[in-house]
């Protein structure tokens, strides 16, 4: 069960990015309640803020996740993703990733050129450097989510249709896709907030079923914020509900039971 929480937290915070028009603001703060049937299993945050980079205005966005309770006695999971992007394009200029799950550490910071394809990593657990060939529009882990969120053909897809991003996460550029599969109303502790469901391509294999055993329901307004996520495991699922949200740039779209 340690890994699947794990596995969720990460879901979590890669499941909704995108080139940024007016879906969301500085000041955003989104907050969503991972759980295992009764058991409350961990926490994951997302939250943007205004930075400057080589004297240019840019989103800081700052993802994390934790557990909590009896799920950290059994697996602690401390991981923090945060990502420097640009506020009209979208493109990262520069990651951090620090985690600790259970022991296990990373701790690396990576920069983008743009212009090159390239992103410069540097893990400072080592001490060492590298630079790695990327694709033209290639994201990081979090701003990926913010650049979907804008994707100009989000609210137009066809059940069944599907949106990809490149995406560089662990020393590689792989094609992140988020298939399209229906709407509904999803009741939350802020109310029924109809939604467009999505599901993310993922790996099978020892923990997941199969390859669509993630489900990703995202706010149908305009603010296209995570609403819920399920996640189909060998044993039982994981659920995360939103919990916590401050800052949104357009009033929560809820309708009346």
């Amino acid at each position: 069960m340690k890994k699947y929480i794990f596995l969720l937290l990460f879901v979590v915070m890669t499941s909704f990015n995108a080139r940024n028009q007016s879906s969301f603001g500085a000041g955003e703060f989104v907050k969503l309640r991972i759980h295992y049937g009764v058991l409350n299993a961990g926490y994951a945050t997302l939250e943007v803020k205004d930075a400057v980079v080589n004297n240019k205005k840019v989103f800081h966005a700052v993802g994390k996740g934790y557990t909590t309770g009896m799920s950290r006695f059994f697996f602690k999971v401390d991981d923090t993703y945060e990502s420097y992007f640009d506020k009209e394009t979208g493109l990262p200029y520069r990651f951090i990733r620090k985690i600790d799950e259970g022991g296990y550490t990373k701790n690396m910071e990576g920069f983008f050129d743009q212009s090159a394809d390239k992103v410069l990593v540097k893990d400072y657990k080592s001490g060492s450097s590298k630079s790695f060939n990327v694709v033209n529009n290639t994201q990081d882990v979090m701003s990926m989510f913010y650049y979907l969120r804008n994707h100009p053909n989000i609210d137009n897809l066809k059940v069944g249709e599907s949106v990809a991003v490149n995406m560089f996460f662990d020393e590689e550029v792989s094609q992140f896709k988020l298939k399209f599969v229906g709407k509904e109303n999803v009741d939350t502790k802020y109310g029924r907030i109809p939604s467009m469901i999505f599901k993310p391509l993922v790996q099978s294999g020892r923990v997941f079923k199969e390859q669509e055993s993630v489900t990703v329901w995202i706010s149908a307004d305009q603010n296209k914020i995570p609403v819920r996520i399920k996640a189909d495991l060998k044993v039982g699922s994981l659920k995360a509900d939103l919990d916590g949200l401050r800052g949104l740039k357009y009033p929560l779209g809820v309708i009346k039971k």
